[in-house]
C-alpha cells in the first residue's frame, strides 16, 4: 500500500473501533455506562481527527492527486482536511462526549414518556449543532453545513423547493387513497412472541441476501445498521408483540443498509472508500440519501410487493398459524400497504411518511436559526401533526421523542430519508434490475455497492439514466401504485 492508502486506512480502523463500541452502547451496554463510553468515543474521535490534521497526510494527499486512480480519494481527503481544521477539537469532544449521555437520557425519556428527561440534552446538543455550522460557516442558512455533512450539496433553500414539489404532488395522491375503503388490519396488531418475530425476519434477511457470516441481527430501542468493514456488518430490529410489520419491514429497511456495505468492492474495504472521514464515520456508502435509498427500495419495492409475500406469506404462517388462521396473502399485503395517517414515522405508510419527513426538517431548521426553543418542540410538534397529518400525538414518546437521531446531533440528517424514496424510485424508473431477488442484489451491487464513496449519489442515478433532483419518477411510481388502487 501507498503512504496515502496506509494512512487513511488506519484512520478507517480507529473508526471502525468506534462503530464497535458505539454497537455495544446501543445494545448491550448498562445504562451506567453511557458517560465513561462518551469519553472513550471522544478519545477515538479526536485521535481520527489529529491523524486526518497530520500535515504528512495532506502531503500524501497532494501526491495522490497526480495519479489518476486516487485522484478522487486524494480530493475527499484534502475536503476533509479544510472542514477538520475548521472544527475545533474541544467542540468535536463536547458533541462526542454529550451524544452519548444524550442517547441514553433520550431513551429513558422516551421509555417514560417524558420530554423534561431529555431536554436539557437536546438544548445541549442544539447548541453544538449551532457551534458547529459557525465554525464551518455558511452563506444561507444554519442548517446548510449540517445537511450537507449528511447529503453533500444539499441546503435549506434547496430542499424548500424539493420538498415543496413534493407536498404538492402527494398531497392529491394522499387525499384519493384516504377516500377509499380501509382494508382490514385487525390481525397485524394480534399477539406475535417476540421468538417467532426473531425468526421470521431471519429468514427474510438470509433471503434478501445478508450475511450471517459477516453480520448478526440483535435487538435496539431505534432499529439500526452499523459497520466495521464489509466483514462485520450489523443489524438490529426491535420486536413489538402487539404489532407485527415493526420487525418485518424494521429489518428489511436495515438489511438494505447492510447490504450496500457488504457489498462494496474488497479493493474500498479499507481506507477514504469506507470511511466518510469528514463526518467520522465508518461507512462506505457515498451519502445518507443514497444508504436510505438502498433500504427504502428493499422496504417497499420489494418487502410491500404481492411477490414477496407470495413467496413468504406461507413461512409467516407456519410460524404463528393461529394469528393468521383467517388471513389470505392478498388481505396481508393490502394490509401492510394501507394509507392510514399516524403518529409514528418508522410505522408510516408510503405516502404519509415523507410528510412525517418534512415536519422534522422545519423542526431542525427552526432549532438552529432560534425561531424555535427546544423547550417548545413538543407544542410544535404536536402543531405540525395536526396540521400535516390529522393527528393528535397520545404523548411525547409517540411525538418529539420517537426518533433517536437529535440525541446523538445528527441534525440535518432527516432530509435523507425523503431523498432515499426518491432516489430508490429513480433507480427502479431507470431499470435493468432484472427478474428476482438475486438479478436485484446483482445490479444493485454492480451499479451502487461496489462503488463505496468512489461515486457520488448524482453521479450513480445518473449513469442509471435519471437526474438525481427530479422528483418525478417517485411521483409516478406513488400515483401508479395508489391513485388508481
Amino acid at each position: 500500500m501507498s503512504d496515502f492508502d496506509t494512512r487513511v486506512a488506519r484512520i478507517h480502523d480507529v473508526l471502525a473501533a468506534v462503530n464497535a463500541i458505539d454497537w455495544d452502547a446501543r445494545v448491550m451496554m448498562p445504562a451506567g455506562g453511557a458517560e465513561g463510553r462518551g469519553h472513550q468515543i471522544a478519545t477515538l474521535k479526536g485521535l481520527a481527527r489529529e491523524m486526518i490534521l497530520d500535515p504528512a497526510l495532506a502531503d500524501a494527499a497532494a501526491a495522490a492527486q497526480e495519479v489518476p486512480e486516487t485522484r478522487a480519494a486524494a480530493a475527499q481527503v484534502l475536503e476533509a482536511i479544510d472542514h477538520h481544521a475548521r472544527i475545533p477539537a474541544e467542540l468535536l469532544r463536547r458533541k462526542t462526549e454529550g451524544s452519548a449521555i444524550a442517547g441514553a437520557a433520550w431513551a429513558e425519556a422516551r421509555a417514560k414518556a417524558d420530554f423534561g428527561i431529555f431536554l436539557p440534552h437536546l438544548e445541549q446538543m442544539v447548541a453544538l449543532s449551532r457551534e458547529t455550522a459557525e465554525a464551518l460557516g455558511y452563506a444561507g442558512h444554519p442548517y446548510d453545513p449540517m445537511v450537507d455533512l449528511f447529503e453533500p450539496g444539499e441546503t435549506a433553500a434547496s430542499l424548500g423547493t424539493l420538498f415543496g414539489e413534493l407536498r404538492e404532488g402527494i398531497r392529491p395522491i394522499l387525499d384519493a387513497a384516504l377516500g377509499r375503503d380501509k382494508p382490514r388490519t385487525d390481525f397485524l396488531y394480534r399477539h406475535y412472541p417476540l421468538e417467532g418475530q426473531q425468526r421470521f425476519a431471519r429468514h427474510i434477511a438470509e433471503w434478501l441476501g445478508y450475511d450471517f457470516d459477516r453480520g448478526r441481527l440483535d435487538t435496539a430501542v431505534h432499529p439500526f445498521e452499523i459497520s466495521q468493514g464489509a466483514g462485520d456488518v450489523r443489524i438490529t430490529s426491535r420486536w413489538p408483540e402487539g404489532y407485527l410489520p415493526m420487525s418485518i419491514f424494521g429489518t428489511i429497511h436495515e438489511v438494505g443498509h447492510a447490504l450496500y456495505e457488504q457489498g462494496a468492492d474488497p479493493a474500498m474495504a479499507r481506507g477514504v472508500f469506507a470511511s466518510d472521514l469528514k463526518g467520522l464515520y465508518a461507512v462506505s456508502g457515498t451519502s445518507f440519501g443514497m444508504h436510505e435509498s438502498q433500504s427504502r427500495l428493499l422496504e417497499n419495492h420489494v418487502g410491500r410487493t404481492p411477490e414477496f409475500w407470495d413467496a413468504h406469506f406461507s413461512a409467516l404462517r407456519d410460524i404463528f398459524p393461529e394469528q393468521l388462521a383467517d388471513v389470505t396473502a392478498e388481505e396481508f399485503v393490502a394490509a401492510v400497504n394501507r394509507v392510514e395517517p399516524g403518529p409514528i414515522r418508522v410505522e408510516a405508510d408510503e405516502l404519509c411518511y415523507d410528510l412525517h419527513i418534512m415536519l422534522r426538517v422545519r423542526l431542525e431548521m427552526a432549532l438552529m436559526d432560534g425561531s424555535l426553543a427546544p423547550a417548545d418542540l413538543p407544542q410544535a410538534w404536536n402543531e405540525g401533526m395536526r396540521r400535516d397529518l390529522g393527528i393528535d400525538p397520545a404523548d411525547d414518546a409517540q411525538g418529539c421523542l420517537q426518533d433517536v437521531h437529535w440525541s446523538h446531533g445528527y441534525i440535518g440528517s432527516f432530509p435523507t430519508y425523503t431523498i432515499g424514496n426518491m432516489t430508490a424510485a429513480q433507480l427502479m424508473a431507470a431499470g435493468g434490475m432484472g427478474t428476482g431477488i438475486a438479478a436485484l442484489r446483482d445490479h444493485l451491487r454492480d451499479t451502487v455497492w461496489r462503488h463505496g464513496r468512489s461515486k457520488s449519489r448524482p453521479e450513480m442515478v445518473g449513469a442509471a439514466g435519471g437526474d438525481a433532483g427530479d422528483p418525478a419518477p417517485y411521483l409516478r411510481y406513488l400515483s401508479d401504485k395508489f391513485a388508481a388502487a
